[in-house]
């Protein structure tokens, strides 16, 4: 809030109505103006026009030499140039333009007054006389206007200790005194309990006080009568001749003890009055012998802060009349005289402890986030001030630690990054409270990791944890020392702290120990890792991975290693093998998770291994056709291939193709003849489901119709793979020296044959089973499993002889043993016999 001027300027201000221009001009000449559907000059309007407007809707107000609009909860709410400033407070300047609820519209002029209105009379003074003589209150004076009615004032909070309930009756935004006309008035803002003139609760309009009312405040208790002073216009409207001209017989009527009576002779601001905190929870108490309360939303309660001048003027009163705000023994007519004799040392005086008197009550009165913000804009005019700082790094952590340790316990994260963004923004120009969000942020950011994967106990995910892990172990060494006193100095502000303090030590603790020991191993796991693809030797990756997955049981993210590895090492083998379709086919679905397989996967597109571009979308298009059954463009797309640098492997296709063709045509012609069934299994169970999917659909009918037997031919293949994998074992495994012989011999032959012949068996018998959509026998899984890891073993064993081996020789012995068993591959034509 900005300081008010030695002289406030006064203003004549007019809305022009923009939208329904026939309604004319509003001038205010008035500090304070309300705007609600019951309100002149809203009240003759026609209804479709004020509609929408709530009762309490906004108000207009004039101070410190500036013009404010302020929103009161509307419901359709309050613009200024179009932009909805939401129960906030806008300042206004000339030619603005501002709304009510969409339909109301006006455009602000403002110009100086030059000749105030005169009036017949205006109020001087108002005293409060208490109506009970036995419930121990003390009247009120009230010599400066506007004056808001707040169980935080010392006015009313006196009495908490006597009257406990009582005082919390009334609101931290009850009610407020002010001049209209030069008469007072009183409004209720919304308060819990009410405000009632003559025994008659008060709605959403001001009312005017005159002698002899009795005004009350949330109830029976604080009720009083009212007495007025007043003073003829025409004289020099200061404090001492005001309080000179008082009307005769207004001092008779007053016959109370003045060392037993409360002066509020420093006026609230009206800033501070409708600058309502939306946030702040309510929590007066319900006084069931209140009126029920007034229907209109926008009504709220709130805590009482008052502004920076309203403070000075307390405080000057308190230190003239013996620093009680209640014991301001002199005269009024003195007053005037203490006010300039004392204003240099006074000013000094607010200047020094304005702020921290402020706050102090502020904090005192549990109200952090209002202390928070309020202390915020302190210090972003006097940064340097050691006394706001600390009352404002109490105020803002316990205003927001609470909140954000129960987000984090209760791991609502999204809620937990609101908290602490709050804080930040509180703590914008508090230089004490920033090392202390810093460590919160660090907190925050450990527990996010540590819960946010499972739990302290949780695998470490391989590619995913460790660095998280070293950056969160870095922060705390740097600074272990620092760390430890911010985190003292939040335990000592919110006691509440200790608790997950030490729950995030605990999960430090165990932090430092995975790094010392799993994250030294997985660093030279992945150095592993990029070595053996680097070197393009992935086949050795399986009995790595299968070490550390055993020595080392919470490391995480190893079958996805895995993974990554069987895609890559298939994709490497066609290429190498120049096998274009399965090539083609599985590097458009290949999607590596990892960074060391992401960037040998583009080294190998890169390399001329892998097929150009150009290659990879001709051959994609022949995929496209021979899937939907469109034989002879596939073939014609394959026979232009044949020219190019893939030729060979584009004709190899292009055959593969024509026999899966001719077959199919020979199957339709042959159609119920005998060996139909056999013929018609074999070809089923021979095909691809992705890449020859067409003609899996189309002879789908007839192999449901052969379903029993189909499942027969199934077992049968898997008892043949059987046969073949005992002949294979009881002969003995390949050696090395038979993989090292310099010719095949016949016991090389007779062993490889026996292998890749249960291995093609064992493959095609399970893949029956799935394509007939059943569950597979379990110990077909597992005799397939053991057929390939031997054969998968004995294909690597003479890879790794390609050094040594001629590449004819190497290349006749693999072939012997046949294809790699992966799961994407294409099958064999032809079934085994």
């Amino acid at each position: 809030m900005q300081p008010a001027p030695a002289v406030a300027q006064e203003f004549d201000i007019v809305l022009k109505p923009v939208a329904h221009p026939e309604l004319g001009d509003i001038r205010i000449d008035e500090n304070l103006f309300a705007i609600g559907r019951t309100e002149p000059p809203f009240d003759a309007y026609p209804p479709e026009l004020v509609a929408d407007l709530s009762r309490r809707h906004a108000r207009i107000f004039s101070e410190y030499g500036a013009v404010y609009i302020a929103d009161l909860g509307s419901k359709n709410g309050t613009t200024v140039n179009g932009v909805n400033i939401r129960q906030k407070t806008s300042r206004l300047q000339d030619g603005d333009e501002i709304g009510f609820s969409g339909e109301l519209t006006y455009k602000v002029q403002l110009g100086a007054r030059t000749d105030a209105p005169r009036r017949a009379a205006k109020v001087v003074s108002l005293t409060l006389t208490p109506r009970r003589d036995d419930a121990g209150l003390q009247p009120i004076v009230v010599t400066q206007f506007p004056f808001l009615i707040s169980k935080a004032d010392t006015t009313f909070s006196r009495y908490k200790s006597e009257h406990p309930h009582q005082v919390n009756y009334i609101s931290r935004r009850h009610a407020h005194l002010f001049l209209k006309g030069g008469q007072p008035y009183v409004e209720d803002l919304g308060s819990t309990n009410g405000t009632f003139v003559a025994e008659k609760r008060l709605d959403e309009h001001a009312v005017p006080l005159k002698d002899g009312d009795v005004l009350a405040f949330g109830g029976h208790h604080f009720v009083y009568t009212v007495s007025l002073q007043t003073q003829e216009a025409e004289l020099d409207p200061t404090i001492t001749k005001l309080s000179q001209a008082v009307r005769k017989g207004a001092a008779e009527k007053n016959t109370f003890d003045v060392d037993k009576t409360t002066f509020v002779a420093a006026a609230d601001s009206f800033l501070d009055i409708f600058c309502v905190d939306r946030a702040q929870p309510q929590d007066d108490e319900l006084n069931d012998e209140a009126a029920k309360q007034a229907d209109d939303p926008g009504k709220e309660s709130g805590g009482r802060a008052r502004g920076r001048f309203s403070i000075f003027a307390a405080e000057l009163m308190q230190a003239f009349g013996g620093g009680e705000k209640g014991a301001f023994k002199r005269p009024l007519r003195w007053g005037a005289l203490f006010l300039a004799a004392l204003a240099v040392f006074a000013g000094a005086l607010y200047l020094r402890q304005a702020p921290e008197g402020r706050l102090k009550e502020l904090v005192a009165d549990g109200d952090y986030p209002r202390a928070a913000e309020v202390a915020d804009r302190y210090l972003k005019d006097d940064p340097d001030n050691a006394e706001v700082r600390a009352l404002a790094t109490e105020a803002l952590l316990k205003a927001g630690v609470p909140q954000w340790a129960a987000s984090l316990k209760a791991r609502d994260f999204a809620r937990a990054d609101a908290a602490l963004a709050d804080m930040k923004r509180l703590g914008t120009h508090n230089a004490d409270v920033q090392p202390l969000l810093k460590q919160l942020e660090w907190m925050d950011g450990l527990e996010k990791f540590v819960l946010g994967r499972g739990g302290p106990d949780a695998p470490i995910r391989l590619y995913a944890d460790e660095e998280r892990i070293r950056t969160l172990l870095k922060r705390w060494d740097e600074d272990t020392q620092g760390h430890q006193r911010s985190f003292a100095t939040i335990s000592s502000y919110v006691p509440a702290f200790r608790d997950p303090y030490a729950g995030a030590l605990s999960h430090l603790r165990k932090l430092q120990s995975d790094d010392a020991v799993y994250s030294a191993a997985i660093e030279r796991l992945k150095t592993t890792i990029a070595s053996a693809l680097n070197e393009v030797r992935p086949e050795e990756l399986d009995a790595v991975l299968k070490e550390y997955a055993e020595k080392y049981p919470r490391i995480g993210g190893l079958d996805v290693v895995r993974q990554d590895l069987r895609s890559y090492t298939a994709i490497l083998k066609h290429a190498r093998e120049r096998n274009l379709g399965p090539l083609v086919t599985q590097a458009a679905a290949a999607k590596f998770a990892t960074p060391p397989f992401q960037a040998r996967f583009r080294a190998l597109q890169a390399s001329p291994l892998f097929p150009p571009p150009d290659v990879m979308q001709q051959y994609q298009a022949v995929s496209i056709a021979w899937r939907s059954g469109d034989t002879e463009r596939a073939f014609a797309g394959l026979q232009k291939m044949a020219s190019g640098p893939w030729g060979e492997a584009a004709s190899r296709e292009l055959a593969h193709k024509k026999a899966i063709a001719d077959q199919f045509a020979q199957l339709r012609k042959t159609r119920g003849s005998a060996g139909f069934d056999e013929r018609l299994l074999a070809f089923y169970g021979s095909l691809d489901p992705g890449e020859d999917g067409y003609f899996a659909r189309a002879v789908e009918p007839d192999v449901t119709a052969n379903r029993g037997k189909a499942i027969a031919r199934a077992q049968e293949l898997l008892n043949r793979a059987q046969l073949s994998w005992k002949q294979y074992r009881d002969n003995g495994p390949i050696e090395g020296d038979q993989r090292l012989e310099s010719k095949i011999s016949g016991k090389y032959r007779r062993q490889a044959q026996l292998l890749s012949g249960a291995e093609a068996a064992a493959r095609q018998g399970m893949l029956v089973y799935a394509q007939l959509k059943m569950e597979q026998p379990a110990d077909g899984r597992k005799l397939r499993d053991d057929i390939n890891a031997e054969a998968e073993q004995q294909r690597k064993a003479l890879q790794e002889l390609r050094n040594v081996l001629a590449p004819n020789l190497l290349k006749s012995k693999l072939e012997l043993l046949g294809e790699q068993n992966d799961g994407n591959q294409r099958q064999p034509t032809q079934a085994a016999d």
